[in-house]
């Protein structure tokens, strides 16, 4: 069936890797320089139906390459799991690392894929002796077991978060401990942190992530940038966006280009001052 007969084409993202990583990044493939911006981060990073994410609109804006190796739907272990990537973040004069959910990252509860982190492998016997009246066998991605877990139990579900919390601080202690080099936290949401965390948003992102965890890394990070984005914003929906009928519905989870020019804006006087201290 022809997309032009559905009203719309689905956005090219040139997908693309980088020396031996294994990471589908969005292209098209850059020549890497000396002087660039690496950033990491999940969805919001590599720009799910927009035309032009952060990353691009700051290399126009910072005058910079703007190196952009967000993932769709990464957790902390995407990028831990992938050396190259890791090596590549090395070499950039600044590394911007956006904040992840805590769901899509293997735990002691269960495992996930260690690239496609929201595919969920398996339950471990620690959480069969938690939710043994569930069939975990019916699960493939972490956001629907989530949610499933949620309305089983909202207490036995808390066990589960406070692990999945306490297994995001040290991930991202050692993620940040193997990328060398001045870096940026960045969080970029329709909240703000300690905002949506109810049981209600087990879907939101960067999923249970709070403020007190922030603190917990921000030792290791030249400083932390909250980007949330106005009402403004939120309220064009997925004007802009790129998308084909079957989309639709998906892209209204998602940040717009609205929101992305936002970022961007808050971004732009952080790299220059990074990029004129180094």
């Amino acid at each position: 069936m022809a997309y032009e007969k559905l009203g719309g084409r689905p956005l090219d993202y040139y997908p693309c890797c980088y020396g031996t990583s294994r990471l589908l990044f969005r292209g098209p493939k850059q020549e890497i320089g000396e002087t660039f911006v690496a950033f990491l981060g999940s969805t919001e990073t590599y720009g799910k139906f927009v035309a032009r994410p952060f990353p691009d609109l700051l290399e126009d804006m910072a005058e910079v390459q703007c190196l952009n190796l967000g993932v769709p739907n990464a957790g902390v272990d995407s990028f831990l799991n992938d050396f190259a990537t890791l090596d590549l973040a090395a070499r950039a004069r600044l590394t911007v690392i956006q904040v992840m959910g805590v769901h899509n990252l293997s735990n002691r509860y269960y495992s996930v894929h260690p690239r496609r982190n929201d595919r969920f492998l398996g339950a471990s016997q620690s959480m069969l002796s938690v939710f043994p009246d569930v069939d975990f066998t019916e699960f493939h991605f972490t956001n629907h077991m989530l949610r499933c877990l949620v309305n089983k139990d909202p207490d036995r579900f808390m066990l589960l978060l406070q692990e999945l919390r306490e297994a995001w601080v040290a991930r991202m202690n050692l993620l940040l401990d193997r990328v060398p080099g001045p870096k940026v936290l960045m969080w970029f949401a329709d909240h703000g942190p300690d905002e949506k965390v109810g049981f209600d948003h087990s879907a939101s992102s960067p999923f249970g992530v709070t403020a007190k965890m922030l603190t917990q890394v921000e030792s290791r990070v030249a400083e932390t940038i909250i980007v949330k984005a106005s009402a403004a914003a939120l309220a064009r929906g997925n004007e802009g966006m790129v998308y084909t009928p079957f989309e639709a519905s998906a892209t209204l989870q998602l940040l717009g280009p609205a929101a992305h020019m936002e970022a961007a804006f808050s971004l732009k006087p952080v790299i220059d001052r990074h990029l004129e201290g180094s």
